[in-house]
C-alpha cells in the first residue's frame, strides 16, 4: 500500500467554455509548485461534456494533504478556481486514500 491520497474537485465551466477554468488551474499549479507532499495534479475534461472538468491532485499521504489544507495559504492559493466548483453535485470535493495500486507495465 502506498499511503498516497488523491483529492478530486469537480468544476463546471462558464458558458464561454473551459478557458477560464484552464487559466485558473494553470495559475494555481504554478503557485503550488514545490508544496511539501504534493506529488502532481491534473486537469481532466469530460469527453462527453466540455464544460465538466475535474482537478485531481496526488499527495504523498493523507497527512500531507491535511496539513496543507489546514494551512494559511490553502484558501488564497486555490481561490481562482473556487467560482467554478460544481456545487450542483452532491459532493463536489472528495478525498481518497490509495489502498492498493498496480503499475501495469
Amino acid at each position: 500500500m502506498s499511503g498516497r491520497a488523491r483529492v478530486l474537485i469537480w468544476h463546471r465551466a462558464p458558458d464561454g467554455g473551459p478557458g477560464a477554468v484552464e487559466d485558473a488551474y494553470r495559475a494555481i499549479s504554478k503557485e503550488l509548485a514545490g508544496t511539501p507532499g504534493l506529488l502532481a495534479n491534473e486537469l481532466l475534461g469530460a469527453v462527453d461534456d466540455a464544460g465538466r472538468l475535474l482537478v485531481m491532485s496526488e499527495w504523498e499521504s493523507l497527512a500531507a494533504f491535511l496539513e496543507w489544507e489546514r494551512g494559511a495559504d490553502h484558501r488564497t492559493a486555490t481561490a481562482p478556481l473556487r467560482p467554478f466548483q460544481d456545487r450542483e453535485r452532491d459532493r463536489f470535493f472528495e478525498v481518497y486514500e490509495v489502498r492498493d495500486a498496480f503499475g501495469g507495465e
